[in-house]
């Protein structure tokens, strides 16, 4: 597998700059996320790491060897896109040796490669199935073993789930997890999802107009944000903004809440408001309160918890759940 290093890479089409100055590492057998809303950069970066953009200015190396003017097939990497690409005349054991054929492999060497990526990837039963006879996910599959047969340093995903549906989407996401951990891969994954990316990732880049704005594990951009978009773009539902006298009062410019983070009320508490909107979702509950001093604001409680629309409750943040953003949009951590 490998080790990917990009060096202030920058990326410009006309006058537009698309990546602005990216340093980043990716790991030896690392499960990276590139996260961040549509334009951010993500998939642009993508691209420069599997050659098929060059940079305007900046290095990628691989393994410690450049990699910055190397074309795509000679960096030894594997991608996946979003749509699946596959030859709907081919069986797919076709597909997913065609890369093989094409480097003109010896036959038993193919079908032993062929072989062993369907068995990882649980597609051994279709090998003679046309695409038009797979589901989208076992489409997307065999999109993967036609990856996984070239023996890459490294698998670059660009977005690869988006056509499949929410209950696809679900098993896919388990079923890449499972082969990061038995293939022990380099693994890159672009996603706007940030569930994907919460869920799948070792460490993740977040990214916004061409920069990262943060890099660390799921449970450290949820627990320490390092500014307000960062802290507003991970968890679902969003943070909670305050502005104003609200935020003032703790010497700051915007104080932020998670709905997970409120304590809820009916007697006391920081905000009094109206609750307006509920979404009962089995296990939990969604208020959307309408609350004096702080504007819109969602709370998250237990399913079992007796709330409805017009109750007047309070709501307080949990000690040590509320976080502080200065002018210039960093969080505050003294």
């Amino acid at each position: 597998m490998a080790k990917i290093t990009l060096r202030a890479v920058r990326k410009s089409f006309g006058e537009s700059e698309a990546v602005r100055g990216v340093d980043l590492t990716i790991n030896d057998r690392e499960f990276m996320v590139f996260v961040g809303p549509s334009g951010c950069g993500k998939s642009t970066l993508l691209r420069l790491v599997a050659g098929l953009e060059t940079p305007s200015d900046g290095a990628i190396l691989i393994d410690g060897e450049d990699a910055t003017n190397k074309p795509p097939a000679r960096r030894g990497l594997s991608m996946v896109f979003q749509s699946y690409a596959l030859y709907p005349h081919m069986t797919v054991r076709g597909n997913i040796a065609f890369p093989l054929k094409m480097a003109r492999e010896e036959k038993s060497a193919i079908d032993e490669k062929v072989k062993n990526a369907a068995r990882i990837l649980n597609l051994t039963d279709c090998l003679q199935r046309k695409p038009r006879q797979l589901s989208g996910g076992q489409r997307q599959r065999v999109a993967i073993g036609r990856a996984i047969v070239r023996e890459p340093k490294a698998f670059l995903f660009d977005e690869p789930l988006s056509n499949l549906d929410a209950a696809l989407r679900v098993n896919m996401r388990m079923e890449l997890g499972e082969l990061h951990r038995q293939l022990k891969a380099t693994m890159i994954y672009v996603t706007h999802d940030q569930v994907e990316a919460m869920t799948m990732a070792d460490r993740i880049a977040v990214l916004n107009g061409g920069l990262i704005e943060q890099t660390g594990t799921p449970r450290e951009l949820y627990r320490s944000p390092a500014n307000v978009f960062v802290a507003g773009f991970i968890g679902s539902p969003g943070m909670n903004f305050i502005t104003g006298d609200e935020a003032r009062k703790d010497n700051a410019k915007t104080i932020g809440v998670r709905p997970e983070h409120f304590a809820v009320s009916k007697e006391n508490g920081r905000w009094r408001g109206e609750v307006g909107a509920v979404e009962h979702l089995g296990a939990d509950t969604f208020m959307h309160i309408r609350a004096e001093n702080a504007g819109q604001l969602t709370a998250r409680v237990g399913g079992d918890d007796s709330f409805a629309s017009g109750d007047k409750v309070f709501l307080t943040p949990q000690p040590g759940r509320l976080y502080r953003f200065g002018d210039d949009g960093k969080t505050i951590t003294e």
